[in-house]
């Protein structure tokens, strides 16, 4: 299930998010997060908003994508008082590696985590800040189950709602947390 903030207690991020027309391909409109990372208020907003929804989770772990989610997951990991492990591009990362193949809209491509980076009590909260195909968020998703973590969450900064996939399904069967709705 996907939760929403409401607009009425949200502020809106809309505002501080830039809109890229095709970047980084024609036809796409890239929703650029660092006009929002800039202000302090409006990064502070992301934070803590996230932060509010998963302060009772007991999250041990705060998973982030490459490399926009490595900015506000390693201040979610802060002040969840959780640990921050980054999922990298494959190559990346220096000691051995669990990882998995995903598909993209024109190919495939490879994520990667530590092999020893989560453990079967850890309670996992997933960070990106863009959820539009669920492609990457489902191969992460399947990366730290090869893990048998405990429990998973979700939060992105934003959604591209008009985006339908099978992949968008099965993520929607956890715990998310979305701030902006596209």
């Amino acid at each position: 299930m996907f939760h929403v903030e409401q607009k009425s207690i949200a502020m809106d991020l809309k505002k501080y998010i830039r809109e890229v027309p095709d970047f980084p391909h024609q036809g796409i409109g890239f929703k650029d997060i660092t006009t929002m990372l800039k202000n302090h208020e409006a990064f502070g907003y992301v934070v803590d908003s996230i932060t509010n929804v998963f302060r009772d989770k007991q999250i041990t772990k705060v998973v982030s994508l490459e490399s926009r989610g490595f900015i506000i997951g390693g201040a979610l990991a802060y002040h969840l008082k959780a640990g921050f492990v980054p999922i990298r591009k494959s190559g990346k990362l220096p000691a051995k590696t669990v990882s998995m193949d995903y598909e993209l809209e024109y190919g495939t491509d490879r994520i990667e985590l530590h092999e020893d980076a989560l453990d079967s009590d850890d309670i996992v909260l997933i960070h990106d800040d863009l959820l539009a195909t669920g492609g990457t968020a489902l191969a992460a998703l399947m990366l730290v189950q090869k893990l048998n973590v405990k429990k998973v969450y979700f939060s992105f900064i934003c959604d591209l709602s008009f985006i339908i996939t099978p992949q968008k399904d099965l993520i929607r069967d956890y715990d998310n947390h979305i701030l902006v709705s596209y």
